[in-house]
């Protein structure tokens, strides 16, 4: 250590070897701060079946770390770490008995660097699927607050997982090949139902749900209405199974005169909904009923409400019907299935001006508790570059998609966000940037830049 170098391999591993038999280990689970630091030490994690839930890798740059360590300052009466700018000692008496420690010579770090650097690659592929990067170039309080948030997550997942969360294996593969097979539909309708169900049972009720596989994207030509209203049932159905009494709503024609119709993609979705099969016979027209957007349609026994798609048509705004009907439900859940709420303004630009920003702010009222997109090369829908979900409570995860042998593929996760991520910190992850070194989005990451226009 003295030198700079590490301790060496098959010591270390016996070490944590070990420590983790130990019952408490088994029982209580673990947490390893600065192992594995070589691919030999992960290969021996690996061969004793001692599999991490998150592997937490704190991004910081060489020249930050370099200072964080050359400043460092030990206290050889109490053991006190001390730093002579980020944590001074409280007096000048322990200031004058501070010592620096013999491997925290600039020297001394270098080298550790370079070692670091030679293993990290083969370490990061060992565990590149429960790998969370955090930038750790900020305060302490805020890294500590992030990888807690992290923790506490992962402790969740362990004692409270809802059976979707147990059964959840990844995001399906081939979602570009069409149609979507009835299993990867089902497996979908099952991932927003249950992100749903946490959200309404923690009191949330205004609700928006974001899904756009390629069958669920109007901007796509594999768009299918179908699929759109399988879903809707799907929520329906279950909340119906429950005991609720369940509206869903499409919103009816907009405008007036030669001018009067509604939009492209809900053309014919009331008729596909009343001859769609609801199982029994008086499910729908008793515990499911049809209705449209707007304050009238909302009737004293409804218990919540599902709005299929809701969005605003060339020159005409769907908001303050939706508005009406949200003041109408009070505090009954109202879910919007894949809302687009965006002005789409007439040749006259009405809409540009008008309410606008009052409109805006209503939108944002809703929360997601579900969303999840499909990433591509900027002006194409092939081939998918990785995804973005977000599954109520939980963080929104950030995945790549790897091309494997055979044409196989999978879904790798990046990063995950507290919030919804902006597309330069998505474009950052995909390109192994820490945020410090961050840049405008371009060239072939440029496709993350219209992610969320």
């Amino acid at each position: 250590m003295n030198s700079g170098s590490l301790v060496p391999d098959e010591i270390v591993i016996a070490m944590v070897a070990g420590r983790l038999s130990r019952e408490d280990a088994k029982e209580h689970g673990w947490l390893l701060d600065g192992f594995p630091r070589s691919f030999a030490q992960a290969q021996s994690l690996d061969k004793l079946n001692v599999k991490p839930d998150i592997f937490i890798l704190l991004d910081v740059p060489d020249e930050i770390l370099i200072d964080r360590c050359v400043g460092r300052r030990l206290d050889p009466v109490t053991g006190k770490i001390y730093h002579i700018k980020n944590y001074p000692p409280e007096s000048d008496e322990i200031k004058a008995r501070l010592v620096t420690r013999p491997d925290d010579t600039e020297e001394k770090v270098k080298a550790r660097l370079q070692i670091y650097k030679q293993n990290s690659e083969a370490i990061i592929s060992a565990y590149s699927d429960v790998m969370v990067k955090i930038d750790a170039n900020r305060p302490k309080e805020v890294v500590f607050e992030e990888t807690q948030t992290l923790l506490s997550q992962i402790q969740v997942l362990a004692d409270k997982a809802s059976p979707v969360q147990d059964k959840w294996r990844g995001i399906p593969t081939r979602l570009n090949n069409i149609p979507h097979s009835r299993d990867i539909r089902a497996y979908f309708y099952e991932d927003v139902l249950q992100a749903t169900i946490r959200s309404i049972k923690d009191g949330n009720t205004r609700l928006r749900v974001d899904i756009n596989i390629p069958e669920l994207n109007p901007e796509m030509d594999v768009y299918r209405i179908g699929t759109l209203m399988e879903l809707v049932r799907a929520l329906a159905l279950s909340f119906a199974d429950d005991g609720k009494r369940v509206k869903v709503c499409v919103q009816g024609s907009m405008g007036e005169g030669a001018l009067a119709g509604m939009p492209l993609q809900l053309a014919g979705t009331r008729k596909i909904l009343e001859y769609m099969d609801w199982g029994d016979d008086e499910t729908l027209g008793t515990f499911v009923k049809l209705g449209a957007i707007g304050g009238k349609e909302v009737d004293e026994e409804d218990d919540m409400f599902i709005l299929v798609a809701p969005q605003n048509a060339v020159g005409n705004c769907i908001i303050d019907d939706l508005q009406a009907m949200t003041t109408a439900a009070g505090k009954r859940p109202v879910v919007l299935i894949n809302p687009r709420l965006k002005d789409l303004p007439a040749s006259s630009g009405i809409m540009q001006t008008m309410g606008r920003e009052q409109r805006l702010e209503y939108a944002l009222t809703f929360d997601n508790c579900y969303v999840f997109r499909l990433l591509y090369y900027l002006g194409t829908q092939y081939p998918i570059m990785g995804a973005l979900r977000m599954s109520y409570p939980y963080r929104y995860e950030l995945y790549k998609r790897v091309n494997e042998e055979n044409g196989k593929e999978k879904y790798v996760l990046l990063a995950t966000y507290a919030e919804r991520p902006t597309p330069e910190q998505i474009d950052d992850a995909f390109s192994g940037k820490s945020r410090d070194q961050s840049k405008k989005a371009s060239g072939i990451w440029g496709f993350l830049s219209s992610v969320f226009s």
